[in-house]
């Protein structure tokens, strides 16, 4: 061993123990919450990140007006894991979240089980008032339908994707689907009545969670804005694709004109906060569920490796920000590795929730550590795997082992130093590989294997 890997591995051995169940330091609070997801969209594809050819002004807003996470992660490279995940606050292999689920109307067991507590479900119990927007994804039958999640309203679609132009939806529910992915033509949900709009989709549902914001100002809410923009099919009306007329790629230029437009829209809600008042005390997260796909979307992971599906940093490390005026610096970047289920392990520690002592968070609260409080690192590790590829991953400090990608074996990269994951030092630091992997092995033993059919098996997703 060289003495610079000699040093690596020190590095590993002495990451700071950090406590899981950090608290807030003070008592309960009930800031409004908002959570805003992308869908696909590229790691550098926001200001915040050195975005250039695409303006992001809005999603910078909640970036320098609170912490940009240079290290944020997802639970898991492609959005229905990846989301169960967030919502729960738990490694979504936990409960057998483990792949997409099916939109097969007829499979009772394809959805975030309703035994596990979501965001939305313990908000309830002190008292918010909570709407979903959006792409749902974690199940199309009626026992897994947002309203019966905690959630008092509901707006979007169940599925896991969907068509932009209102003209295009001809099925009053996924059950009526005689196509192949017709389920991305299906019309609108307003709580349970199926709706007809108008408008652009990325438009519509930011003018309802605008509407939502308006309404509710009065008490504390939790909103759940989850976009399915930019996610494929790549569509945008003639307004978004004017802005970017200098850029001559098609796929690239349709694709910036959906960031812009949901960029509009995410200021919109801001802007509405300002109007209310309600700035100060609201919480906004922002991030997207995956990394992008660049090959099929266009868009652009700057120097990460790889994209959407891989367990390679494209795939799992993506835009993420804060923002919380009366609690949370502004202009700050973190860099200590975080994931997405410290969303509501920060959530359930700022309002004093409680969650059942037999499925504990994996998430943590980051306030203190935002707030310079703790100078420890909220993870000793950080764990990912697709069970359907036998690949895995695990991050431990400054490096992060993967295991089984595309037959490599495992890999040992310096992550801090080598973002774009080109040095393998697994060969001269057999000491660490040995021990990561034994920690995923350890990990993976909580772990249970997925519990439906996967995306593609009904024969009306081929």
């Amino acid at each position: 061993m060289t003495a610079r890997h000699f040093l690596l591995f020190l590095a590993v051995l002495a990451s700071t123990a950090a406590t899981q169940t950090a608290t807030a330091g003070t008592d309960p609070e009930r800031p409004n919450i908002i959570v805003i997801v992308s869908d696909d969209q590229g790691y550098a594809d926001v200001g915040f990140n050195g975005s250039k050819q695409i303006p992001t002004p809005n999603i910078d807003r909640i970036a320098k007006g609170g912490t940009i996470f240079s290290n944020g992660y997802v639970t898991y490279p492609v959005c229905g894991p990846s989301r169960a995940g967030l919502l729960t606050g738990r490694y979504q292999d936990r409960f057998g979240f483990g792949r997409n689920p099916t939109i097969d109307p007829t499979e009772p067991s394809a959805g975030l089980p309703v035994e596990e507590d979501q965001i939305s479900e313990l908000l309830k119990t002190v008292g918010y008032t909570n709407m979903a927007v959006g792409k749902w994804h974690m199940g199309i039958r009626e026992e897994y339908h947002p309203l019966n999640q905690g959630y008092d309203r509901w707006f979007g679609f169940l599925s896991g994707g969907h068509r932009y132009f209102p003209e295009e939806y001809i099925y009053d529910s996924i059950e009526e689907v005689d196509t192949s992915w017709g389920w991305y033509k299906t019309r609108l949900q307003h709580n349970r009545e199926r709706v007809d709009i108008d408008q652009y989709l990325t438009d519509e549902l930011s003018d309802r969670a605008v509407e939502f914001v308006a309404e509710e100002h009065d008490g504390p809410f939790f909103l759940y804005l989850a976009y399915n923009a930019p996610h494929a099919p790549l569509q945008a009306t003639e307004e978004y694709l004017e802005r970017f007329q200098h850029i001559k790629n098609e796929k690239r230029r349709t694709y910036a004109a959906m960031v812009s437009a949901m960029d509009d829209g995410i200021g919109a809600v801001l802007d509405k906060l300002d109007e209310r008042g309600l700035t100060d005390n609201t919480l906004v997260f922002f991030l997207s569920d995956n990394g992008g796909p660049e090959q099929k979307n266009a868009s652009d992971n700057g120097p990460l490796r790889e994209g959407k599906g891989s367990l390679y940093e494209g795939g799992i490390r993506v835009p993420f920000a804060v923002r919380w005026p009366a609690r949370i610096p502004a202009n700050q970047i973190y860099e200590s590795p975080i994931i997405s289920l410290d969303i509501l392990g920060t959530i359930a520690a700022v309002t004093g929730i409680k969650t059942h002592s037999d499925r504990p968070l994996d998430g943590v609260n980051l306030l203190p550590y935002l707030r310079g409080e703790n100078t420890g690192v909220p993870h000793d590790q950080l764990f990912w795997r697709k069970f359907d590829k036998d690949e895995r991953a695990v991050r431990q400090a400054n490096v992060k082992l993967t295991m089984g990608i595309k037959d490599t074996g495992s890999q040992l990269f310096e992550v801090e130093t080598d973002i774009g994951e080109t040095s393998d030092f697994a060969r001269d630091n057999k000491d660490t590989v040995k021990m990561l992997e034994d920690a995923h092995r350890q990990w993976e033993a909580e772990m249970i294997d997925p519990a439906f059919p996967g995306l593609g098996t009904w024969r009306l997703e081929r």
